[in-house]
């Protein structure tokens, strides 16, 4: 799969203290759905990211690696204004979906279109059936078929149908750690996101369960674009077409995943991957 480099791009991102050439642009098959331009963002006076810009595919797979404490986490959060629940954070430059500002965005509009599953699995205290109903029953649901039918299309997308269709009016606690994350993307699925944003979904799971997850990514991503962060350096190598290296706020290096751990550009990202620090 052929990369090419936009200079008009690249140029903007330089002038930031953005390194050269860490902005790729997905190959023709694959559109652009979001284009970062520029980002800054601050909680209050601090300064967490400075100047990233870059393209995310859609239906792709994109990993944010990188040591804790780097960004990537603020980062994918402010894909869909996370960071607002946060006092005094901001960001400054362009998030583009679809060309649209997700930053001048009706903030329900843009989490319905960009879905979040986080860390630790966290259900609500509801039944199965109801936590993956949830979201179609607060923004009233109106779609075909019944919700019966739309939970039972969520579950099944995550891959979850088979392991829980005899229970769905049990708690959602009584099922395992890596059933509830994948209750939890179900959950986030039910309203049709065109985005799922993924902070460490497997941190807390067995290698069972982790395998489970990655298997579900790679049949979510004919249906919707997915960015992951991640510490496994093997899950990004594993899962993603493309893989962002940050570093102290900065993204130090974007590209195909197979040209970021074999043959990476920079020294900071050959230096991570061969564990020589982070």
């Amino acid at each position: 799969m052929g990369v090419t480099m936009d200079p008009l791009l690249v140029t903007p991102a330089a002038g930031k203290d953005q390194p050269e050439k860490s902005r790729v642009i997905p190959p023709a098959e694959a559109a652009v759905k979001l284009r970062v331009v520029n980002l800054d963002f601050y909680y209050g006076n601090v300064q967490a990211l400075h100047g990233v810009s870059l393209d995310i595919a859609a239906n792709r797979i994109t990993a944010l690696i990188g040591p804790s404490g780097c960004g990537k986490s603020t980062f994918l959060r402010s894909l869909n204004r996370m960071y607002e629940m946060v006092r005094h954070a901001r960001a400054d430059g362009q998030i583009l979906l679809d060309n649209e500002n997700a930053l001048n965005m009706d903030v329900s509009r843009l989490r319905r279109r960009v879905g979040m599953v986080f860390q630790k699995s966290n259900p609500f205290p509801k039944s199965i059936f109801d936590n993956v109903a949830y979201g179609l029953r607060v923004n009233g649901w109106g779609g075909k078929g019944t919700l019966q039918e739309a939970v039972e299309r969520s579950l099944i997308r995550a891959a979850l149908w088979d392991e829980v269709k005899d229970k769905l009016h049990k708690s959602a606690y009584a099922i395992s750690g890596g059933q509830q994350q994948r209750l939890c993307i179900a959950r986030a699925l039910a309203v049709d996101p065109e985005v799922l944003l993924l902070d460490e979904p497997c941190s807390a799971l067995d290698p069972i369960a982790t395998a489970k997850i990655e298997e579900l990514l790679f049949s979510l991503k004919k249906h919707c674009t997915i960015v992951i962060v991640t510490h496994n350096m093997q899950q990004a190598a594993r899962v993603a077409d493309f893989t962002g290296f940050f570093l102290m706020g900065r993204l130090i290096e974007f590209n195909e995943t197979a040209i970021i751990f074999k043959t990476p550009s920079r020294k900071e990202t050959e230096d991570y991957i061969t564990g020589r620090f982070g």
